[in-house]
């Protein structure tokens, strides 16, 4: 057969010569593996917004006026406590000074080493005076420190115990990074270990041979490496975040083995209708080629929405998501149809004991009484009563996403038994004098010395003084009397909602009431103050995100399926399977229930990116299936002119592939929600709930049921939308015969009687 379109043309090009393609992507493999193993990474812990934040405004004017143009140094703060012994006792000063002297040691990379003994400062005692801190600071630019004071970590961890009776934690930039980097790799082998388990058991059940159920597996490994090892490559160009190595593992196991299971499972079944290896090959390039291309751009369009947002963390997620989509489809697209043009009938080998093979025919006509047809036909004898119950329990669930409360923390989706959690919270309970996460004012005029400003910089102070929240402030004044930059420390956790009220408080009472008549301007930064702002940006992003998304959503499936109603369908079904996701993920994650259960962390805050990650990933991937279905049910209906059986019979020729899919990817998202960082967690949990909600409620009962109230509706299209172009995503095999096969070559029946 000759090939029509580009997926076609692709699939038989690279069938008909395939070591060509296999040895153009084994360069591509040695290429990037190798410049993983010479580069190495260079992904970036600091979170880098250019939209403008008032923190941001208030950092860079600390940069000008007061640092000479820097930013502020990287911190460690090392705790040293003793058992028994206080900080009058020699003993006690004698480890200080040893553990001090060892950091100083490293005059390269550290500027100075701070003590109790050499400042006197009692801000660096605590109140029981068994414990102190030494400040070590980072020479050089913070962001390098996050990779290049690694050794002076290692040293610290390595003194935990350098007395009996005593023990050393420590807290800063540099050790929660490396904390936070150790987690997620030992999370991301986890999941991925989880995914490809999941994968290769419903892979077996699906297919029934070991050859089947490995292919996507191993090209998805093929097309892990290849995007990380390009990801690595760009993070010494670009500030790429470290978020993107968890992205690109768990989307692209996810995708990566979805995609190349829908060809996998075309390509037998045009076999099994006579279609010789060549022609099946090109046939799925055609039809289920055309698919994985739809859906692929389809996440791709939608996750671009995201670079509208200017935040590094987001831009960079959002990036790694597109690159490892874009390879995983461009390897479906040419390498998977070479490897099986080089297998054959041999795709069918290794029988799965007790299963065997699985004839991709088994889920249309020969289940015409199996479940799907069963469940098809159930649904649709009731189709307003099943439209109605499954609608309303969506928008039950949905109901609670207005409950959602989201913000962004940078310590506490750490495991609380983690080091940097552990010292944190000593930091926190016994030196109230310090603060890790203080608020930081900034007061910048022509001179900041005249009466009335330093009469408003006193009744703040006042003001601060007498609300319990706030503790001791410092205060430091530029050289050129333009700024005066004020540290206030807060009596708590710097990203609890009492902080952020206390921050708002200050930004929304106390400075204005004091700084209203003068020509001074005040800002506010800090940690606190940067999460407020960053969750007030996403929130003002969220509406432009989803315009951007539906409408491109609506116009991909109008120009699709040639129907009004299709699309608006679609977006409606996709809207309450997203926010019954959200609600899902207040009720577990906000309210708690189940959380204990399930081994997840309750949370004040749902992490800020996991609102718009969700969005942006779930149209993409459920776009997957409903293409997939409704391409099948259009097809059925071109021929017959019948709705009910077009649903039935497309329900029942899609039914045991779309479970299998969705499987795949709740096992895959699942496996990421076992982790121990609190935002992967979340956002596995939400991508796994909303997928299991998009196959089992919307895609069993809410598809058939609104199909059979809509009738010939469901296609309706105005005669000014004639002019449309005919595209056919998906369609039925091609009925070939026996004779249409290569001359010698044997049908997956005749490979299985071997």
């Amino acid at each position: 057969m000759n090939p029509t379109g580009i997926t076609g043309t692709l699939a038989r090009n690279a069938a008909r010569r395939p070591w060509l393609v296999v040895a153009s992507w084994a360069v591509v493999l040695v290429l990037g593996l190798a410049t993983m193993l010479t580069l190495g990474d260079r992904f970036s812990a600091e979170e880098e917004i250019r939209a403008d934040l008032e923190a941001r405004t208030a950092d860079t004017l600390i940069g000008q006026r007061l640092n000479g143009g820097v930013e502020d140094p990287a911190q460690e703060f090392v705790i040293v406590s003793s058992s028994d012994l206080t900080v009058d006792n020699p003993a006690f000063q004698a480890v200080v000074a040893a553990l001090a002297a060892e950091i100083a040691a490293h005059s390269d990379l550290v500027a100075s080493v701070e003590t109790y003994y050499d400042s006197g400062q009692e801000e660096l005692v605590s109140f029981d005076r068994q414990r102190t801190i030494i400040v070590a600071t980072f020479a050089g630019d913070p962001q390098d420190a996050i990779h290049d004071a690694l050794p002076v970590i290692d040293l610290i961890r390595a003194r935990q115990i350098p007395a009996p009776g005593f023990e050393v934690l420590t807290l800063g930039a540099v050790s929660v990074t490396d904390t936070f980097n150790t987690i997620a790799e030992a999370d991301i082998a986890r999941g991925e270990s989880i995914g490809i388990l999941v994968a290769l058991v419903v892979m077996a059940v699906v297919f029934g041979t070991l050859v089947a159920a490995g292919l996507p597996i191993v090209l998805t490994i093929v097309a892990l490496l290849v995007t990380m090892s390009i990801a690595m490559a760009v993070s010494h160009v670009a500030n790429l975040h470290m978020g993107v190595v968890q992205m690109i593992f768990m989307i692209g196991l996810a995708v990566g083995i979805d995609y190349a299971l829908f060809i996998v499972s075309r390509v037998r079944e045009e076999r099994e209708h006579g279609l010789n290896t060549l022609d099946a090959i090109t046939r799925a390039g055609e039809t289920s080629s055309k698919a994985v291309l739809f859906s692929g751009l389809t996440v791709i369009v939608s996750l671009l929405s995201l670079l509208l947002v200017r935040w590094n963390l987001l831009t960079s997620i959002a990036a790694g998501a597109i690159l490892v989509v874009a390879v995983s489809v461009l390897m479906t697209l040419t390498l998977l149809p070479a490897i099986l043009s080089l297998l054959g009938d041999r795709i069918n080998r290794g029988k799965v004991p007790f299963i065997g093979y699985q004839r991709a025919a088994a889920g249309t006509e020969a289940t015409a009484h199996g479940f799907w047809n069963w469940t098809s036909a159930a649904v649709m004898r009731r189709p307003l009563v099943s439209l109605v119950a499954s609608a309303g329990l969506l928008l039950v669930l949905t109901s609670f996403a207005f409950q959602l409360n989201f913000g962004h923390e940078t310590l506490n989706i750490l495991p609380e038994d983690s080091s940097s959690m552990r010292a944190f919270s000593t930091f926190e309970r016994e030196f109230p004098g310090a603060d890790y996460q203080p608020v930081t004012i900034v007061v910048a005029a022509d001179d900041v010395t005249t009466p009335a400003t330093q009469q408003a910089i006193t009744g703040l102070l006042g003001q601060l003084a007498s609300d319990p929240f706030f503790g001791a402030a410092t205060q430091v004044t530029a050289e050129g009397a333009d700024l005066v930059r004020i540290d206030v420390a807060l009596n708590g956790d710097g990203e609890s909602e009492q902080a952020i009220d206390a921050v708002q408080r200050l930004r929304g009472e106390y400075i204005p009431a004091h700084f209203a008549a003068t020509d001074a301007e005040v800002y506010v930064t800090g940690d606190t103050a940067l999460m407020v702002d960053t969750t007030s940006m996403v929130r003002s992003a969220l509406p432009i995100v989803f315009a951007f998304v539906l409408t491109i959503s609506f116009l991909l499936l109008l120009v699709a399926f040639r129907s009004i109603v299709v699309p608006l369908k679609a977006i409606a079904m996709n809207l309450l399977s997203v926010g019954a996701s959200y609600g899902l993920l207040v009720l577990v994650f906000q309210k708690g229930i189940g959380a204990d259960l399930l081994g997840f962390r309750q949370v004040e805050r749902i992490d800020a990116f996991i609102p718009l990650m969700l969005f942006t990933i779930l149209f993409g991937l459920s776009m997957d299936y409903h293409v997939f279905l409704l391409s099948r049910i259009k097809e059925q209906f071109d021929l017959t002119g019948d709705n009910e059986q077009s649903v039935a019979s497309g329900l029942r020729s899609t039914g045991r592939l779309i479970s299998g899919a969705a499987l795949i990817m709740v096992g895959v998202f699942g496996g990421f929600a076992l982790t121990d960082l609190s935002a992967m967690q979340q956002f596995g949990f939400g991508l796994a709930v909303a997928v299991v909600l998009d196959a089992t409620i919307v895609r069993m009962v809410l598809v058939p049921a609104s199909m059979a109230l809509l009738g010939e509706r469901n296609w309706y299209l105005p005669a000014k939308l004639a002019w449309l172009p005919h595209i056919h995503i998906d369609g039925a095999p091609a009925r070939g015969t026996a004779a249409s096969r290569d001359a010698g070559e044997r049908s997956p029946e005749g490979a299985l009687a071997d």
